[in-house]
């Protein structure tokens, strides 16, 4: 793990008193990550800048019951929440051996909050929806809502980690946001002035 790299100053502030618990995932994720096919093998030096801190940057948005799809290494889910001790976390992953590891994370960290569930996000059938749904790098807006819009409760929330092209995403999936009924579509940037690679969240409410 010697390319790992260091952690940033501003990661325990982020995380406050979860900090030792997003340590040792961290670090889980850097001794295992590349052999268990979660992260590429170019990742390490950037770990903390470009995975944990991108995602733990989103944390205050989330409330209540939060569906995480793709979780994958559990970005952002696992490191969420870890943060996020008071919501309630569901991990939809559809690979069994990343479902694995999600357990054995949660395992490992004593998280109470978090249900890790193998499926497909198309497949999740609820009683009653999720207040807010978030995904991060798993693929075109265009493609997502119709993955994760379905999984809201009316009047939810989606709160979806994007990168730079976020907007043109936007413009790029209008039909999508008419047919499943999303309201107040708008990117919001996090991170500015703390993070050296700001984070992009593209909300909306769902009725």
């Amino acid at each position: 793990m010697s390319d790992l790299e260091h952690e940033p100053t501003v990661a325990a502030e982020l995380f406050g008193e979860s900090i030792d618990a997003a340590r040792a995932f961290t670090a889980a994720l850097a001794r295992e990550g590349e052999e268990r096919g979660l992260i590429g093998p170019l990742e390490l030096p950037r770990l903390w800048t470009r995975h944990i801190l991108n995602s733990v940057i989103a944390a205050p948005l989330f409330h209540g019951s939060v569906a995480d799809i793709g979780s994958g290494a559990g970005l952002p889910g696992l490191v969420l929440a870890i943060a996020r001790p008071d919501v309630q976390w569901t991990l939809i992953e559809p690979m069994e051996r990343r479902v694995t590891w999600l357990n054995e994370q949660v395992d490992a960290l004593a998280l109470t909050n978090v249900t890790v569930l193998r499926s497909r996000a198309e497949d999740v059938r609820l009683v009653e929806g999720f207040d807010v749904v978030t995904a991060r790098a798993v693929s075109a807006l265009r493609t997502l809502i119709p993955l994760t819009a379905p999984l809201v409760r009316d009047g939810g929330e989606l709160t979806l980690l994007k990168g730079m092209n976020a907007a043109n995403e936007i413009d790029a999936a209008q039909k999508q946001i008419k047919k499943f009924r999303l309201s107040n579509v708008r990117v919001e940037v996090l991170g500015e002035g703390v993070l050296p690679e700001t984070t992009r969240a593209v909300r909306a409410l769902v009725r």
